[in-house]
């Protein structure tokens, strides 16, 4: 595919490698010779960044053999071999190794590139304590600024205020340390990043001991997360010298804390562990928090400080696919126990943010309408919930089906099984006889008898089911729960005002669709409820989503909510990715494509039903993601802008005007209608 939009630089994305070339104790022909297999074998995969272990030319382990001249030299002929194999490779090389200048030795990151070293960092931080004795051999490159050094008779820059950029490719921004540096209390890695590398790299030899591994991971996360920033990390492996320690092997890659990528341990194989790093969404993200820029300020504005060493890379507009894992779900993590952590505090969040709004309103009741829907039965199971925990009894929640003119006996039944199975107190208004009097009193055809079910037809039944719960809060010294979700605030896909995009207290309006639905399967799978109220809510589950204001066709077909507004899987994808990133249309088509084009490709998460599990094509994705635009940014704010309260539950966003979004009610789509066609093949 030759479009620019399956290219990863295009979509300002960098293909990187944690490398684990096969070591050696000292031989430093032949740990150039590892060195550049993996960067051919980089080059091939359409690698952007490669980085190697610590001290992977000169080997690290070798002790007293740093301070042997024949070493040195060694060392500088093997740099000389991998830059001139590099002439003609694409990867930017980070290489390990020790570099004596103006009578000291270093423990170098060497960047090269097409045949030259772009610079030399040192390594600031060296340790001396336990195992480790580098203080006996290595001076520490802290506070060395402005400097050179020679290499192969020329000078190139030298110090730990170096950040490396593509002059061709803005995004492409990266900077070195060297194993310690990132377990010392102030990472050099943390300047980089204020100072603007949206990359930090960490060349490292790292002994391994039991628990380390999960330590060096830990430590990977919370650097990218607090920089902002991704973080490639390559431990030295197999081949070191083992006189009294040993070594594993790691590679990790993570990005804004979560872990993207990691290599096999303790393997005997030289391997590149590779994945593709999303630097617009670093620097979107670093545009939203403005704490990254207060204390770029209060460190003393590190990018007057720190020297930008330019190189061009090159832009690269083939296909070479995608290295990385896409959430179908991105509200939804796909392991086990990572979905049932979200899950518990979702629901949490949702319990105890009612109980409070109970306790602050001094409610008598709490008045709910239940349609035996997804929405309505997520709404009830969390009052029932928040009446526990506050030692009420259940049956002051006041539940009523409100059956209307669509209404199928299927859901009226779910919805009275649930109501019965949780102990509410129950009741049923047929709302089709004032339904018939208020389309008669406007004059509407269909109280006349013909069949024209237009949204006036809908709303009417919409606007009266909320106005009888209004009401019946009014007379029973109650308020009434919104059922309304995050999804369909996003779409604006609810009645405004009197209907169900207003209530007393909005309970959903932070969970998207795709969420409920996994939570009320860890409900029925973490025993919140009994036998019979789990029962009724696998059937909730099975059912097709309906608003059920339109009497089924002549097929018998119901009204489908997904037929009108599109897969609620792809427009909770969008929403994601809008509110949390603020990423372009074509962006999110390219990222949604790669999660669903292919449905057996990637993880589902475990109790996503196998019967449900669907591939969705290009034109599809577009199709659905240009009415999402127009809806979200032109159709639906007024809504937004008038929402009840209610919690923010996801890290990925909500839409209320007092959180995450703030926009007129009175805004356009085009931009990002324009920008996705433009963009799209």
């Amino acid at each position: 595919m030759t479009h620019p939009f399956y290219s990863l630089h295009r979509q300002r994305m960098v293909r990187v490698a944690a490398a684990t070339p096969g070591a050696s104790v000292g031989d430093t022909r032949a740990n150039a010779a590892a060195t550049i297999a993996l960067a051919r074998d980089a080059d091939a995969r359409g690698v952007d960044l490669v980085v190697f272990p610590e001290l992977n030319l000169t080997s690290y382990a070798i002790d007293d053999l740093h301070l042997q001249s024949a070493q040195q030299r060694a060392t500088r002929d093997a740099i000389a071999a991998v830059v001139a194999a590099s002439v003609d490779l694409k990867p930017v090389l980070l290489v390990g190794a020790a570099l004596q200048r103006n009578g000291r030795l270093y423990n170098c990151a060497v960047a090269i590139a097409r045949g030259r070293v772009l610079g030399v960092v040192p390594k600031t931080f060296l340790p001396n304590y336990r195992e480790y004795y580098e203080k006996r051999w290595f001076a520490s490159g802290g506070g060395l600024t402005g400097l050179t050094i020679e290499i192969d008779g020329e000078d190139v820059p030298f110090g730990p205020d170096l950040i490396f950029a593509a002059t061709d490719l803005p995004f492409f921004t990266f900077h070195a340390e060297i194993c310690e540096d990132y377990w010392a209390p102030t990472p050099p890695s943390t300047m980089g990043a204020l100072a603007g590398a949206l990359i930090c790299c960490n060349l490292s030899a790292s002994n391994i001991v039991i628990g380390k591994a999960r330590e060096r991971a830990m430590l990977a996360a919370a650097q990218s997360a607090r920089g902002v920033c991704a973080y490639v990390y390559a431990a030295a492996g197999i081949g070191e010298s083992t006189t009294d320690v040993a070594w594993d092997g790691q590679g990790l890659i993570h990005e804004l804390g979560e872990q993207i990528a990691e290599s096999p341990r303790f393997s005997r194989e030289p391997h590149l562990t590779v994945a593709d790093i999303d630097t617009e969404r670093l620097a979107q993200e670093r545009s939203r928090f403005g704490t990254f820029n207060d204390a770029a300020m209060f460190a003393g504005h590190l990018e007057t400080r720190f020297r930008r060493i330019g190189f061009a890379h090159g832009e690269d507009v083939g296909d070479h696919g995608l290295e990385r894992a896409v959430r179908r779900f991105p509200f939804v993590p796909n392991d086990p126990a990572g979905r049932d952590a979200d899950c518990f505090e979702a629901f949490n969040i949702q319990v105890e943010a009612l109980a409070k709004r109970l306790e602050a309103a001094q409610a008598k009741t709490l008045v709910i309408g239940v349609s035996g829907g997804l929405d309505s039965t997520h709404a009830l199971i969390v009052a029932a919930k928040a009446m526990d925990r506050l030692g009420r009894p259940r049956a002051d929640i006041l539940a009523f089906t409100l059956p209307g003119f669509a209404t199928g006996e299927g859901t009226k039944a779910n919805a009275w099984a649930l109501m019965r199975a949780l102990g509410c107190t129950a009741d049923e208004i047929d709302i089709r006889p004032a339904a018939r009097q208020m389309l008669g009193d406007i004059g509407h055809p269909f109280a006349d008898g013909e069949p024209q079910y237009d949204v006036t037809f809908e709303n009417v039944q919409a606007g009266l089911r909320t106005d009888y719960l209004f009401r019946l809060a009014n007379q029973r010294a109650g308020i009434v729960l919104g059922t309304g979700d995050l999804s369909e605030m996003a779409l604006g896909w609810c009645t405004y005002g009197v209907g169900d995009q207003m209530s007393h207290y909005a309970v959903n309006t932070g969970v998207p669709k795709t969420l409920i639905q996994f939570l009320i399967r860890w409900c029925i799978r973490d025993g919140q409820y009994d036998a019979a109220t789990n029962d009724v809510l696998a059937a909730i589950l099975a059912q097709e989503i309906s608003p059920e204001l339109v009497p089924a066709g002549a097929d018998g077909a119901l009204q489908s909510t997904e037929s009108m507004i599109g897969p609620y899987a792809l427009n909770d994808f969008f929403a994601h990715y809008v509110l949390r990133h603020g990423l372009a249309p074509s962006k999110i088509a390219f990222l949604a494509w790669h999660a669903w084009r292919d449905v057996d490709a990637g993880r589902w998460p475990a109790d996503f039903p196998a019967d449900a599990r669907v591939a969705y094509d290009l034109p599809t994705i577009r199709h659905w993601l240009e009415k999402f635009c127009y809806r979200f940014f032109q159709t639906s704010q007024f809504k937004r802008s008038a929402l009840p309260n209610g919690p923010k539950v996801s890290a990925g966003g909500a839409v209320s005007p007092r959180g995450d979004w703030r926009a007129p009610s009175d805004g356009t789509a085009q931009v990002w209608i324009d920008e996705l066609n433009v963009n799209l093949p």
